[in-house]
């Protein structure tokens, strides 16, 4: 299952920086970017899932960004995901590994998300 977020996520700079500003500024990023992805996941109309793998692949249109500060973007996924409803929650029993991946795509720049059901054993 693929989830595609379009644009760019806020980095881990960007969340810094607006936590310093003023605390009511970072709970409002958080606020929109959460509610960002999950509507896109409500659109792909994902299924409710017990646990999952997942690929995240970074489109940057640049590489302006460094590898870490772009992957503090998967909070708001994984807090997406769970309040659209196809996690329960963002722990360690509903989330199994995690691969990130970054490409360059001047044009589309997006999040793309493989989710992969994780059977119990």
């Amino acid at each position: 299952m693929k989830l595609i977020i379009p644009g760019r996520l806020p980095g881990l700079n960007d969340i810094t920086d607006a936590a310093r500003r003023n605390r009511y500024e970072s709970a409002a990023m958080k606020k929109e970017y959460t509610e960002l992805v999950a509507w896109c996941v409500k659109r792909a109309r994902l299924p409710h899932l017990q646990r999952v793998d997942m690929v995240i692949t970074w489109y940057e249109p640049n590489q302006k960004r460094d590898k870490d500060n772009i992957m503090a973007g998967q909070k708001f996924i994984w807090d997406g995901l769970v309040m659209a409803g196809v996690l329960s929650n963002d722990g360690w029993k509903q989330i199994g590994d995690i691969t990130h991946r970054f490409r360059i795509d001047k044009y589309n720049p997006r999040v793309e998300v493989e989710l992969i059901e994780v059977k119990a054993s």
